[in-house]
């Protein structure tokens, strides 16, 4: 058995893990997302830490058979500063944090985001590394010079665990790595001002690579001192394999609180000219990446529509079943997050809207106009990834029958929903046996699915409906560029 641990930005699970992919024992407990002016999304790494060996513990106490690892993966992005010893230097600043805005703005207009993106693949969002670190260097530069490295949310919870400094190279691969070699690009950090931080980011570890569980944190745990402990993938990629993504040109939705749109690729294409959004990603697998579109959108605007007409989430399938595909005329976009959008495009004021409201308007339509916008995004970074193959679909989202058969009807093909919902922690532990020299049967894990077929109508009426959304985007995005400037788009942007 393998105890897999998914260190959520709102909740840490951890499941015991069958070499069959069945998790036979779950515990989950929720941690602190602290929402703060000015953009600010942060959480505290002893409090994270402890949701670990809180989850740990309980799993650990039931395990009925030994453990053979500890697999952690968890969310990705953001900027978690730790000194030698691991402790936080600040509080960790999450991936949904937006306080690098204007950094984002002048890289923009000084073509920093173009070379990056020429360089790397990368197309940098306002809660990634390189913005966050820049402008730390420029608000708060002695906290960087406290700091030893800066790392993400898996690696700083495998130093507090094994002590060791590391991170695996799918979260090191936005920005700065050069994903094929695995090494960092001195030109991207260059473009971005930040050589002289270099020093902060950890090496990339090789592909295999264990750590040891640390004596002190074993005795907490109740689990062997030494008992092997696998790092990574952090939660995209983790649940592109545990999902049972296999062949190149399969894609993965992650129907979460952001929408983690990907696809695997046997090469990465760097497109000169390209929209400036998405990454390429390293997987355990030295000849497999992922192409990544990681939409802002997801089931946290679900929660916010239905916090809007007084509903909660049991009530979901009963609204999308009262209101018919069109939502009574009624559209949405979905931008809703204070940071905005970063794929398939980087808008850091990207902002969301209805249109077609009228007195006849009901709730349900509001709900089906929001659920249909996410899918249409999920469409939009699939087409956008190089999705050619079979879509597999996990996360919250997944498990409404009624939205995931509008996801199949949006994107015109059968949606693969694995029944076995802690697909991160499947993915993590999937990555262990495989360092282990033990790796699962794939193909009994891919085939550990449910598939929700298209409506051919549906698919029909849809097809209309995304051309409508494009043209949409098209005619909001000269706004939220001129609000950028702070100024109005001109009657020409607007497309007047």
């Amino acid at each position: 058995m393998i105890l897999g641990v998914d260190v959520g930005t709102s909740v840490t699970k951890a499941s015991l893990l069958g070499r069959d992919g069945t998790a036979t024992v779950t515990h989950g407990v929720r941690s602190t997302l602290r929402r703060l002016p000015g953009g600010r999304v942060e959480q505290d790494l002893d409090e994270v830490l402890e949701t670990v060996l809180s989850v740990v513990r309980s799993v650990a106490a039931e395990a009925d058979e030994p453990i053979e690892a500890l697999a952690i993966t968890g969310q990705g992005d953001g900027l978690w500063l730790r000194d030698r010893e691991g402790h936080q230097v600040g509080p960790a600043i999450s991936w949904l944090d937006a306080r690098a805005s204007g950094v984002l703005d002048r890289w923009h207009e000084t073509g920093v985001l173009r070379r990056v993106h020429e360089l790397t693949g990368a197309g940098m969002f306002p809660g990634s590394a390189g913005p966050l670190l820049a402008h730390l260097a420029e608000h708060d530069p002695e906290r960087l010079e406290r700091a030893e490295v800066a790392g993400y949310c898996v690696d700083a919870i495998i130093q507090r665990l094994t002590g060791e400094i590391t991170v695996d190279a799918s979260d090191a691969s936005l920005p700065f790595l050069d994903v094929p070699t695995r090494t960092y690009s001195a030109e991207a950090l260059a473009a971005c001002g930040l050589e002289s931080h270099r020093r902060l980011l950890a090496e990339p570890a090789p592909p295999g690579k264990l750590f040891a569980l640390d004596g002190s944190m074993a005795r907490q745990l109740g689990l062997p001192s030494g008992l092997p402990v696998s790092a990574g993938p952090f939660d995209l990629p983790a649940c592109a394999l545990g999902a049972g993504i296999d062949e190149v040109g399969d894609g993965t939705l992650v129907i979460g609180t952001t929408l983690g749109c990907q696809v695997l690729r046997d090469e990465v294409g760097l497109v000169p000219g390209a929209e400036i959004a998405g990454m390429w990603l390293a997987t355990p697998r030295a000849d497999r990446f992922l192409r990544v579109m990681p939409a802002m959108v997801g089931t946290a605007n679900l929660d916010w529509v239905l916090a809007m007409v007084g509903a909660d989430v049991g009530e979901l399938e009963t609204l999308l079943g009262n209101s018919e595909p069109g939502a009574g005329g009624v559209s949405a976009l979905s931008f809703l997050s204070s940071s905005g959008e970063r794929a398939p495009f980087v808008e850091p004021r990207a902002r969301g809207q209805f249109t077609g409201l009228s007195l006849e308007t009901r709730p349900a339509d509001l709900v089906r106009a929001m659920c249909e916008a996410v899918a249409y995004a999920a469409r939009h970074n699939l087409e956008a990834a190089g999705l050619t193959g079979r879509v597999s679909a996990c996360g919250g989202g997944a498990q409404s029958a009624a939205w995931s058969q509008i996801f199949a009807d949006v994107l015109g093909r059968p949606l693969h929903v694995p029944y076995e919902q802690c697909v991160g922690g499947r993915g993590a532990a999937m990555t262990a046996w495989d360092s282990l020299g033990e790796p699962v049967d794939r193909v009994q894990w891919a085939a550990d699915r449910h598939v929700v077929e298209p409506h051919p109508r549906a698919v029909e009426f849809y097809e209309r409906g995304y051309r409508d959304y494009l043209a949409a985007i098209d005619r909001a995005r000269p706004g939220w560029q001129a609000a950028a400037k702070g100024r109005q788009a001109t009657p020409k942007e607007a497309g007047e």
